[in-house]
C-alpha cells in the first residue's frame, strides 16, 4: 500500500492545520456547525501529539490525513442515550480529516482500517465514534465501515451521533 499512519509529530501541526482548516471549510460549506467555533485549533493538535494521541495518513512523505486516537478515554460516552453494543475497552478516535487535494479516494476508510489495526494490535476490539447529526459524510463512512448507530451523546451543550464498531482479533 502507498499510505503510512504514524504518530504525528510536532514538526507536522502546520500541515495539520491546514488539513484542519480546509475540513472547518468544507463543513460550514456543506452547511455543517461542526467545528465552527474554533475547534479544533494548534493548541489541541500540539495537545494530542504531546500525549502520543495525533497521528497522521501520509503518502511518502505528504501528510493527507490526521487523526487522534484515544484509549477509554471519552468520559462523555459514559452517558450515552442509547445502548454500545459492547462494555469492554475501546478505541475512541477524534478529529479525522482529509486534505482537500486527496478527497474522494476512500481515505477516510483507509485511515479506519488503520485505526482498526491499532486497536488489534492493543488488544482492544472495539472502536466508537461520534460525528454532528449534519456530517452526512462521516456518517456514510461509518456505515460503509461497518458501524452500528447506538444513541447519542453530549460535547460542548450538543448532541452527537454515537457509533460502535466490534472487531475481530485479526490484525489485517
Amino acid at each position: 500500500m502507498k499510505y503510512h499512519f504514524r504518530k504525528a509529530e510536532i514538526s507536522d501541526i502546520d500541515a495539520i492545520g491546514t488539513i484542519l482548516q480546509q475540513a472547518i471549510l468544507r463543513r460550514k460549506k456543506d452547511g455543517s456547525n461542526q467545528w465552527q467555533d474554533g475547534y479544533p485549533n494548534p493548541e489541541i493538535i500540539q495537545k494530542d501529539i504531546e500525549k502520543g494521541e495525533g497521528f497522521v495518513l501520509t503518502e511518502g512523505a505528504i501528510i493527507i490525513g490526521y487523526c487522534a486516537i484515544l484509549i477509554n478515554d471519552e468520559p462523555a460516552y459514559a452517558e450515552i442515550e442509547g445502548k454500545w453494543l459492547t462494555n469492554d475497552d475501546f478505541v475512541v478516535f477524534h478529529r479525522v480529516a482529509i486534505s482537500e487535494k486527496y478527497l474522494g479516494k476512500g481515505l477516510s476508510q483507509i485511515m479506519i482500517q488503520y485505526i482498526e489495526d491499532f486497536a488489534r494490535i492493543n488488544t482492544v476490539f472495539s472502536l466508537k465514534a461520534d460525528t454532528n447529526y449534519d456530517n452526512f459524510a462521516m456518517m456514510k463512512i461509518f456505515e460503509k465501515s461497518g458501524f452500528t448507530y447506538c444513541g447519542e451523546v453530549y460535547f460542548r451543550g450538543s448532541s452527537r451521533r454515537a457509533y460502535e464498531k466490534v472487531l475481530n482479533n485479526e490484525v489485517n
